[in-house]
């Protein structure tokens, strides 16, 4: 910002986007999700162990058939994340009727996050299995960002007058 105040339009300045709705996102463990406190959901696991990862979350010990609050539950913080109005509000209704624990909760948000996420996670697993296309693709990636590097420097260059 400082050299574009100084040297004119060069640099395209990053903006940001951060919806209010989501600005801090549950973990696992209830507090803030962050990857140091190992307290995140790996989409990318197997199906088994994205189950256990799931079925780990916690919550507290209210009884099956007993109404459950779901503005107090994490499981229904992180579905309501990805799910539609809708299937949120079938949740929440789920919540309040009682009969319906946890468990029912986790493996919802489960299949849900199976059926968002199926078309990364394909991806992911085939990639993981062609590691040498990845190269390729990465290989592609540094000669075009190396293009628009150079570009860049040379408005630098310009505006400084080193050329």
């Amino acid at each position: 910002g400082r050299f574009n105040y100084q040297m004119g339009e060069t640099f395209v300045l990053p903006k940001e986007s951060i919806r209010e709705d989501i600005m801090i996102i549950p973990g696992t463990d209830g507090e803030k999700m962050s990857k140091s406190r190992r307290n995140y959901i790996n989409i990318f696991l197997s199906d088994k162990e994205l189950k256990k990862q799931i079925m780990s979350i916690q919550t507290d010990s209210t009884p099956l058939e007993a109404p459950k609050d779901p503005d107090k539950c994490n499981v229904f913080a992180l579905y309501k994340l990805l799910a539609t109005e809708a299937q949120t509000a079938q949740m929440a209704a789920n919540y309040r009727g009682g009969n319906y624990g946890f468990g029912h909760a986790k493996t919802a948000l489960y299949e849900l996050i199976l059926e968002k996420f199926a078309q990364p996670r394909e991806k992911f697993a085939y990639y993981m299995d062609h590691l040498s296309q990845v190269d390729e693709i990465l290989r592609e990636g540094a000669e075009k960002a190396s293009q628009v590097a150079k570009q860049t420097l040379q408005r630098v260059r310009e505006k400084l007058g080193y050329l």
